[in-house]
């Protein structure tokens, strides 16, 4: 039996509502906080969640920005052919912001890193990291050593050691960061150099 495209719609509409609930508690926020941080009042995203009112892009748009998700995540609108994978950027706890490229916890990881200014701070960690730098300048402290790293530039060592990362002057750097949790590393099948 076929649907018709009137059906469709409200299929869609009828599921943004537990979409953004279920968001919210993924992200751990109450309705306050999440009406805080969008500017939304309570009343106004608790009729939504739970479908009494109907969502606008006045609503949804600033949830998205909250929720820090593409629009069309929130209304899971039908595939359009776009092969397009939409990343979920977040804010790291020492400063930048950071794309996972990857969800293997126990594997080696990768990450887009975008780092700005920030002040050097040694931290150490079971695990094994390498880095590539996409644009920027990187500064790297790995123990006693200090490296400038340019674009093109890799790196690679143990998380153990003494460490910190961030941008050589007051520009953001942009790297392409893979970490293994538990000393694990990206394994090489070709290591081959020009004579």
């Amino acid at each position: 039996m076929e649907t018709t495209p009137g059906a469709d719609v409200a299929a869609i509409l009828d599921a943004i509502g537990p979409r953004l609930r279920a968001l919210r508690q993924s992200r751990e926020l109450t309705l306050a906080e999440a009406a805080d941080a969008s500017g939304l009042s309570i009343s106004i995203l608790s009729r939504v969640e739970t479908g009494r009112r109907q969502p606008t892009l006045d609503v949804l748009i600033p949830l998205a920005r909250t929720y820090q998700v593409a629009l069309d995540q929130l209304v899971a609108a039908p595939a359009t052919g776009d092969p397009r994978v939409h990343l979920e950027p977040h804010r790291h706890s020492r400063g930048g912001i950071v794309v996972p490229l990857t969800r293997y916890p126990t594997r080696v990881q990768a990450f887009k890193h975008v780092v700005g200014p920030r002040t050097p701070h040694l931290v150490s960690h079971e695990g094994h990291a390498w880095l590539y730098v996409l644009a920027g300048t990187l500064r790297l402290i790995v123990g006693d050593d200090e490296l400038e790293l340019h674009p093109g530039e890799t790196a690679e060592f143990d998380a153990a050691v003494p460490h910190w990362f961030g941008p050589a002057n007051d520009t953001a750097a942009e790297i392409l960061h893979l970490f293994g949790p538990h000393g694990h590393r990206a394994i090489s099948r070709l290591d081959h150099q020009e004579a």
